[in-house]
């Protein structure tokens, strides 16, 4: 793995790290990881490949990203507070989001440096998968789909009704109502 790959994929794991403080829900929540996997899909992506069954991976490879994004999404609490729209990633979102990120890391070491070649060569024959770029489309992608998939579904949340709202300040008794 180059460093530039380290660093991104050591950023889009800190960026739910950082979640697990509650925080406000702004503008930078969904620009920086969807710019850090713009920046990935801008660098790793030159084509998709469409022979034998590469889309077939890709697909498959995109639906798990789909999955670990919106159940990270589901599982990271929103609430209001004076005005403020609030989400703290939960643990599960935390997990969720270190499996993908670390699942994709993992692959590419065991591949690069663990012996793992050899064996996603015979797979990729077995399965009619036609080159290494097909294997780093669907990685890409599907890193790319649970960034957005992620960061859609807490938008998505964040704008519904019945949002939980807590007071910046004790209500006096006079004014609650039973």
């Amino acid at each position: 793995m180059t460093t530039t790959e380290w660093i991104t994929d050591i950023a889009l794991i800190l960026v739910v790290f950082r979640q697990l403080r509650e925080d406000r829900l702004d503008l930078k929540t969904f620009l920086v990881p969807l710019g850090i996997v713009a920046f990935v899909a801008y660098s790793y992506l030159d084509s998709i490949p469409t022979a034998g069954h590469d889309l077939v991976l890709i697909a498959a490879l995109m639906g798990v990203g789909a999955a670990l994004g919106v159940t990270g999404g589901v599982y990271t609490r929103i609430r209001t507070l004076g005005g403020h729209v609030l989400i703290k990633a939960g643990a599960v979102s935390a997990i969720l989001w270190v499996v993908g990120m670390g699942a994709r890391m993992g692959f590419q070491m065991w591949v690069e440096h663990g012996g793992g070649a050899d064996d996603v060569a015979r797979f990729s024959l077995a399965h009619h998968i036609t080159s290494q770029q097909a294997w780093v489309t669907a990685f890409v992608l599907m890193a790319l789909t649970e960034v957005v998939t992620r960061v859609a579904t807490i938008f998505i949340r964040s704008r519904r009704p019945g949002l939980p709202r807590t007071a910046s300040h004790p209500v006096p008794a006079a004014d609650r109502t039973a």
